[in-house]
């Protein structure tokens, strides 16, 4: 873990006090805990001082340490374990936290911290000109379906792009950023597959099918006492039909099947696959022209987001270079995203300027321009 450490004196205020609203609510919640017990309360107590002042002051820690009766060490050990804490002044509208754990490094965080470089501040922790924005790199936020992903305050903000980040950022800055819904910022509901639900779309054969199961099965072993201790008749003497002993059990399986038969024909259907969405016609004028393979074709897997399954349909679309892709026009990505069923990944992995890269310069070029090698 890195050494965390309070603000300089510079930013430090000299006194710290609750508004009566939070003090109310720290009495409250101090007396939550049992005597002898009420240093239980000193994380929430902390955050709620974050809440009100946007940080954790040395003067909010020692105001907490005496309402809690705790030496003051104690209370700053609590507030540089946790992360959670902001030791130092964040921006006043909006303090940006970019999850880069594995999950969103790999669907694009780089991209989002770069942005907050670029509108915020080059370096972490450190405010914008205003003092109005800020930002830093966490680890994991919760939301890896959705990722990638950042947190401003208690709200996420999921499946996101570098353009819309930056809208967000521009409209906390305006001080509107209520106005802007949490959650995923795509067509999809909380973590449900992008673009809906594709199973089990409807509940009620399901349903039905189940009561007709525990009612074969409470029909099978119900017994009434009186019939259980009496003794089993054999198949010759219940059905006439039966001509001797040895015939019994061909027909007794046979009347089984017959009285299973009502029950195999309630068994409901399958419900209908969702149908799949129709790929662009090849004729299509938006399709991206196709050349013939070159002695030496471009290995078009250097592109993050193609492997070798997605490499040979472009080939078989006549796409063999990075110069190819990188000439790509919105109106040719898109055919080759509805081609490809992306649903957005083309423009969200940014194939266009990754290709630009490598045609220019190969991985040299593309290690300049991304900080990293090619996948």
């Amino acid at each position: 873990m890195s050494v965390r450490r309070l603000a300089e004196d510079q930013f430090q205020p000299a006194a710290f006090a609750f508004n009566d609203e939070n003090a109310v609510w720290a009495d409250k919640t101090i007396q939550k805990y049992p005597a002898g017990r009420q240093q239980s309360a000193v994380i929430p107590l902390l955050m709620r001082a974050q809440e009100q002042d946007g940080w954790v002051t040395r003067a909010a820690i020692e105001k907490v340490a005496d309402m809690l009766d705790m030496a003051y060490i104690r209370v700053l050990e609590v507030a540089t374990f946790y992360t959670q804490f902001q030791l130092g002044p964040v921006g006043t509208r909006a303090h940006v936290q970019v999850c880069g754990t594995t999950p969103c490094m790999l669907r694009g965080s780089e991209k989002l911290m770069g942005v907050c470089r670029s509108k915020i501040h080059q370096h972490p922790f450190e405010r914008n000109a205003e003092g109005t924005l800020s930002w830093e790199e966490v680890e994991c936020l919760g939301a890896c379906v959705n990722a990638p992903m950042i947190m401003i305050g208690k709200d996420t903000y999921e499946d996101l792009t570098p353009e819309r980040l930056e809208e967000i950022i521009d409209t906390f800055n305006a001080g509107n950023g209520a106005s802007i819904t949490p959650g995923p910022q795509i067509d999809r509901h909380f973590s449900s597959p992008e673009g809906g639900p594709t199973s089990l779309l409807s509940e009620e054969p399901k349903a039905k099918a189940k009561t007709s199961a525990k009612k074969a099965e409470a029909d099978a072993v119900s017994v009434p006492p009186s019939e259980a201790a009496r003794p089993k008749s054999t198949d010759a003497e219940t059905n006439p039909t039966l001509k001797t002993p040895h015939t019994a059990p061909k027909a007794a399986a046979k009347n089984a099947a017959a009285e299973a038969a009502p029950a195999v024909a309630e068994k409901p259907a399958k419900a209908a696959a969702a149908p799949a969405a129709a790929k662009p016609s090849l004729e299509d004028k938006n399709r991206p022209a196709g050349i013939a393979k070159p002695a030496a074709p471009d290995d078009l897997k250097l592109i993050s987001g193609v492997g070798p399954k997605i490499e040979g349909i472009l080939n078989e679309l006549g796409i063999f270079t990075f110069a190819q892709v990188a000439a790509w026009k919105k109106a040719e990505r898109e055919w080759v995203d509805g081609y490809l069923n992306f649903k957005g990944r083309i423009e969200r992995d940014d194939w266009v300027k990754q290709a630009k890269a490598l045609a220019k310069g190969g991985e040299a070029e593309y290690i300049k321009v991304f900080g990293k090698k090619p996948r």
